[in-house]
């Protein structure tokens, strides 16, 4: 690290309060056997240390909060990881803290073992690579050393905790000696160039070598670049700037001599082409550094024969592309956007993002997934890959839903909220995170595995598969539980008003605006949430109402607010605020169905913003039915009984939130089986009959509930009958048995 006075120099437009001397941070990591201590034992937790005393020198000087503070197209800006603490006692504590053992304990050495044997260094005896795509012959090793150096920096961001700022110290001096031992050997293109791998797959790509001969060189590149900024922005350390600005140099040196028509080849080959955020990485070097041959460099990155262009054009050719090459592609698209100010990037992101959610989303927020042969449509056995445009319970076969796809989703979301704050790419953020993220990571301790998943299956009876040691998503997993904290609020680029998009517990410290918030909550295990304002002055505090939520109340100062608040929006709270102001938020959940596009029988349950999938190994769709539970309020108060914690049962199955972390088999998606109209007991004996929109009888009357009165239900059984004798459906006896079974339920169907 930097001594104080060079730390003044760290970034001219950040703004700076020192750094912590060499010697504090080296001292306890460049002892090679604690760096290679055997991980800790599964169930016992890791030794973690107190707080930095660095650490407000650290996070204040750089943070992911001051970087993009500087970016003049954005309307919305996020704060840093570091001015928003996640208090603890909470799902979400509990979750991050399984993940922040682990990495505590994970040794240095092995992070860096790879970069030094093919750097010709020495490696410290009993150290070994990571394993999995990450061992020491694969073609993709070190990816996940990057994932690490990130999730390292994320940690000590969030907790200012001294053993992840070491760990991050100590692999950046390191990969500098590996750097300069590849420089001085002489063997490699440039001096820039690092890797845990020669050369050569990069060598190959430009030939248009394919997978398994390479494999997506530039991916792994992208990974170690990020990580390497990550410890510069999260923690302030000036090598890794340097470090990440050589390879950026090599990156330069390479791809800056090719032909157009040679890059857009290379980045159209499956899998070897895949360069993850690569885009992404070479504009934030440019933001950082003013150097047009970056930004140069990140627009040699244009998916140009694949996707780019298509997507410029609104062109929706997205099926069967494998989604987690191209996803994050976006990501880099809107930062290129964000320093050249050349709309096309920008207007491809938001087309991809359209053509994804909602028509390929299914209801955890994932996306991809396999598909039987149908006329015009041969069938894909790649869970990896986009389904067709509106293709949900056709696709849901097998294996799907990649988490590293939804975690580099929600990355696209929160860049376009930036843009354009509108709450779908907030609802979309909810949704994913609260479902796919939190339930991709196991509910118990591990020294040896980050206890992540691959996939978040869908099909029937299917299970989540826990582990992932040195694959993509075992990397992004170790992310995505280090950063929670990062989209519960977000400011005005004018500082005049405050986003809260997540009710998550959590403190954040606005110090620019003399504002301390602190949000108290078991959200989603809660339905309420208390902010307390600390700070004096005006602000307009925007609370997201859910698009799901009817009964949205807020309080301010123990008095209730009068208004609606319309789901899906944001409700504007401006007023002179003055310390201890609360704001109480209840957000009533209710229990309801989303049915998926392309089958309005296959549907989902949810509880407020929670999927409750369904228990069991059955490997078929189960048959359940809901409207002979149905009251005139017309919600499943009666069809789904609660249990404790946010579990349920109905149709002689347990449901449970999909956030709960294990390996039972489970439905996420059942078949809606409604044979006959039917009233309570009445059973007219009629057929439920559906038009050629797949809207049945009983779903017709049922969508105008509740209704004030038995008369008011009468119409409209009488009104839909009607229609039902018109469309041919069913006979005008058929519509007298009806009323007459609808008439003898009426004690029945009183709330």
């Amino acid at each position: 690290m930097a001594s104080d006075q060079q730390a003044v120099d760290r970034r001219r437009f950040l703004k700076t309060v020192g750094a912590v001397t060499a010697g504090t941070v080296i001292t306890t990591q460049l002892d090679p056997t604690a760096a290679s201590a055997a991980p800790v034992p599964a169930g016992q937790p890791a030794a973690r240390t107190a707080p930095d005393s660095g650490a407000a020198a650290r996070a204040a000087t750089l943070s992911h909060g001051d970087f993009y503070d500087q970016n003049p197209r954005w309307v919305v800006k996020p704060f840093g990881l570091d001015e928003v603490e996640l208090l603890d006692g909470t799902l979400f504590a509990e979750k991050r803290d399984r993940v922040l053992d682990f990495i505590a304990a994970y040794p240095a050495d092995r992070v860096l073992h790879n970069f030094r044997v093919t750097a010709g260094l020495p490696t410290p005896t009993g150290s070994s690579p990571p394993g999995g795509w990450d061992d020491a012959t694969g073609n993709l090793r070190g990816h996940y050393s990057g994932h690490f150096i990130t999730a390292f920096s994320q940690a000590y961001a969030s907790t200012s905790d001294s053993v992840f700022a070491d760990k991050v110290d100590y692999i950046v001096a390191e990969l500098a000696k590996c750097q300069d031992a590849m420089a001085e050997g002489g063997l490699y293109s440039h001096p820039g160039f690092l890797a845990a791998y020669p050369e050569e797959q990069f060598v190959r790509l430009e030939s248009f070598a394919t997978y398994p001969t390479i494999w997506a060189p530039y991916y792994t590149c992208h990974k170690i670049m990020r990580g390497l900024l990550d410890a510069y922005l999260l923690v302030g350390n000036e090598q890794a700037l340097d470090v990440v600005t050589k390879m950026g140099d090599w990156v330069h040196s390479r791809l800056s001599v090719l032909p157009r028509e040679t890059l857009n080849r290379m980045w159209a080959i499956y899998i070897a082409g895949e360069y993850g955020g690569m885009n992404e990485v070479m504009a934030d070097l440019h933001a950082l550094t003013g150097n047009e041959k970056y930004l140069t460099t990140a627009k040699c990155f244009d998916n140009r024969q694949s996707l780019f262009d298509a997507c410029v054009n609104d062109q929706d050719i997205i099926t069967r592309l494998h989604a987690n090459t191209h996803v994050p592609q976006f990501v880099g698209y809107l930062r290129v956007f964000d320093r050249s100010g050349e709309e096309t990037y920008h207007a491809a992101a938001e087309n991809f993002w359209n053509m994804v959610v909602p028509h390929r989303m299914y209801s955890h927020g994932g996306t991809s997934g396999t598909w039987p042969a149908s006329p015009g449509l041969p069938a894909n056995t790649n869970a990896e890959l986009f389904q067709p445009r509106g293709n949900i319970a056709g696709s849901i076969g097998g294996s799907g839903a990649e988490t590293c796809t939804s975690y580099n989703l929600l990355k696209v979301a929160r860049n376009l909220f930036f843009h354009d704050p509108d709450p779908k790419y907030m609802e979309y953020y909810e949704r994913t995170l609260l479902n796919h993220i939190l339930g991709s990571r196991r509910d118990a301790d591990s020294g040896t595995s980050p206890n992540v998943t691959y996939f978040v299956p869908l099909s029937p009876g299917n299970s989540r598969g826990y582990g992932n040691t040195g694959t993509c998503c075992g990397g992004s997993g170790l992310e995505n539980h280090t950063k929670y904290q990062e989209s519960i609020y977000f400011r005005a680029a004018d500082n005049s008003a405050l986003y809260v998009n997540l009710y998550l517990a959590s403190v954040l410290t606005w110090e620019a605006n003399g504002f301390v918030i602190r949000q108290e909550t078991d959200y989603p295990r809660s339905e309420q949430s208390k902010l307390t304002v600390n700070g004096r002055g005006r602000l307009d505090i925007k609370l997201r109402v859910p698009g799901w939520a009817k009964d949205f109340q807020v309080k301010i100062n123990g008095v209730v607010r009068k208004g609606k608040a319309t789901p899906g929006s944001y409700l504007s709270i401006q007023r002179n605020w003055k310390p201890g102001d609360t704001i109480e938020v209840s957000i009533p959940f209710d229990v309801r169905v989303e049915k998926a596009l392309d089958a309005p029988e296959v549907q989902s349950l949810f509880n407020g913003p929670i999927l409750l999938p369904a228990l069991s190994t059955a490997t078929s769709l189960r048959d359940f039915s809901f409207y002979r539970h149905y009251n005139r309020n017309g919600d499943l108060s009666r069809a789904v009984l609660p249990g404790d914690s946010n579990t349920f049962t109905t149709n002689d199955h347990t449901l449970r939130p999909l956030y709960v972390g294990d390996t039972q088999a489970h439905h996420v998606y059942f078949r809606r089986h409604e044979p006959s109209i039917v009233f309570g007991t009445e059973d007219s004996g009629v057929a439920n009959a559906r038009r050629e929109d797949g809207t049945s009888f009983l779903d017709a009357v049922w969508s105008a509930a509740p209704f004030a009165s038995h008369s008011r239900f009468m119409t409209k059984v009488s009104q839909t009958s009607t229609e039902w004798v018109r469309l041919g459906l069913i006979t005008k006896d058929d519509r007298w048995d009806i009323l007459l079974a609808a008439g003898n339920a009426e004690e029945e169907l009183n709330p």
